[in-house]
């Protein structure tokens, strides 16, 4: 037994339960499992707190996660998940705590990609950054001030939702833009890019510019420094960087689109990390607060 405590970290989504504990940017003791997604929400604590007691050995001090979907942090309560439909208001953070007797802080799990980025990753200079993960769906966390920003109950950086064009943004900068208009898979599509298939080269250029598109908003909306892109999309990255880039020249500011960064992810575990910093910037951000007066009940 290790006298070292560590913090456990997961990353719950509606396939897999991923986790593991952290050594200085690194995760060991690994565990993945599939999500019992279309089971009771008591089936679903049970396995999570399963998986959580292969760690005890280790001692661990504190508890991160990260799950899709609007979570209270304060109380640690998830809201309605459409990928696991049994957990539509789930303490989730009192139902861990009360098992393993250590602190539970949960979080969105796009806030928990950037926040692994921002403290072991290329954007980790930065005062002011936006993470993107692109893949079945898009999701954005924001670090405003060196600090992780939610809005209430996570819902800050829903950009999945905002009307772009016919649609939303999330059906022209997630995998359903290839399957809606290409009916492809952006892998097998982005594989017939590099053989220079003309087709699938054209539907990276696009892809780009409506990411761009996406990347204006932001900088309208937060004017973040540097921003840092995720999800299995990225790894496409070079087959729509160039139009990406083209879109966001149009920027009016030149000032913040001119000295914008952006980085693709080069982490394997952003969103383990994530939840497993998510301690410490609980910490940092709450210490002196007292529970708001607004939260959900």
């Amino acid at each position: 037994m290790t006298e070292k405590k560590h913090v456990l970290g997961l990353d719950i989504g509606g396939t897999k339960i991923s986790s593991g504990l952290n050594d200085q940017g690194v995760i060991f003791e690994r565990i993945v499992s599939k999500t019992p997604s279309e089971k009771s929400q008591e089936y679903i604590l049970e396995t999570i707190a399963e998986q959580i007691s292969h760690y005890l050995s280790y001692e661990f001090s504190a508890i991160g996660i990260g799950i899709p979907g609007l979570v209270d942090p304060y109380r640690g309560v998830v809201y309605n998940l459409a990928n696991i439909p049994s957990f539509q208001r789930v303490p989730l953070k009192d139902f861990l705590e009360s098992r393993f007797n250590v602190p539970v802080v949960v979080n969105n799990d796009a806030n928990c990609f950037t926040l692994g980025e921002y403290y072991f990753g290329a954007v980790n200079v930065y005062r002011h950054v936006v993470g993107i993960t692109l893949g079945t769906g898009i999701g954005t966390g924001i670090i405003a001030n060196s600090h992780l920003y939610t809005g209430f109950i996570c819902g800050a950086g829903e950009w999945g939702g905002v009307p772009y064009l016919d649609k939303t943004f999330e059906d022209y900068c997630s995998s359903k833009f290839f399957q809606t208009e290409y009916r492809e898979n952006s892998k097998r599509l982005a594989k017939k890019a590099l053989e220079r298939d003309k087709a699938a080269v054209n539907a990276f250029e696009k892809y780009g510019n409506h990411l761009g598109m996406l990347i204006n908003r932001i900088l309208y909306t937060y004017a973040p420094e540097a921003i840092v892109i995720g999800g299995s999309i990225r790894k496409a990255y070079p087959l729509f960087e160039k139009n990406m880039h083209k879109a966001i020249e149009r920027f009016p500011y030149k000032a913040i689109s001119e000295n914008l960064k952006v980085f693709v992810s080069d982490l394997e575990d952003s969103a383990i990390l994530g939840a497993i910093s998510l301690v410490e910037e609980h910490k940092l951000q709450h210490q002196a607060l007292s529970l708001p007066k607004n939260a959900l009940l």
